[in-house]
């Protein structure tokens, strides 16, 4: 059995949501890459890829909400927030400065995602962080 069959209700899910992009099996892992609607979409295609265990070893993924729609469910502050997984070597300083145009945007992360995270210097590969759109650049 591949990873995508593995993976057959995460792709599902992104299926349904209209995800443009999608999942590709190479060197023993799982590319999910693409682009959905929503932040409220993207959460739940990320919740389905974490339902098999091994998932943070199995898959690299990128997923993107365009905050083209709205729904009930999604706030303001949902759609302006983008998703990164963490990779080994990262730092939120690195990440920030990729993502927001200003390494010392990093507090702005970590403060995004104060559930997960405990200390700005400590983060692990696969860990999903946070990327808030509305932060100083």
């Amino acid at each position: 059995m591949g990873l995508r069959d593995t993976y057959n209700h995460a792709i599902q899910t992104a299926k349904g949501f209209g995800m443009q992009g999608g999942a590709e099996e190479r060197d023993g892992k799982l590319y999910f890459k693409g682009t959905v609607a929503t932040q409220d979409q993207a959460n739940k295609i990320w919740d389905a890829i974490k339902t098999i265990p091994t998932w943070s070893k199995d898959v690299v993924a990128d997923i993107k909400a365009t905050g083209q729609a709205t729904n009930q469910t999604t706030t303001p502050a949902a759609a302006k927030t983008a998703t990164y997984t963490v990779k080994a070597g990262d730092t939120l300083s690195k990440i920030a400065k990729e993502h927001l145009g200003n390494a010392n945007a990093y507090m702005d992360i970590f403060n995004a995602n104060r559930d997960q995270l405990s200390d700005p210097d400590k983060i692990q590969p696969g860990q999903v962080l946070k990327i808030p759109q509305h932060a100083s650049k």
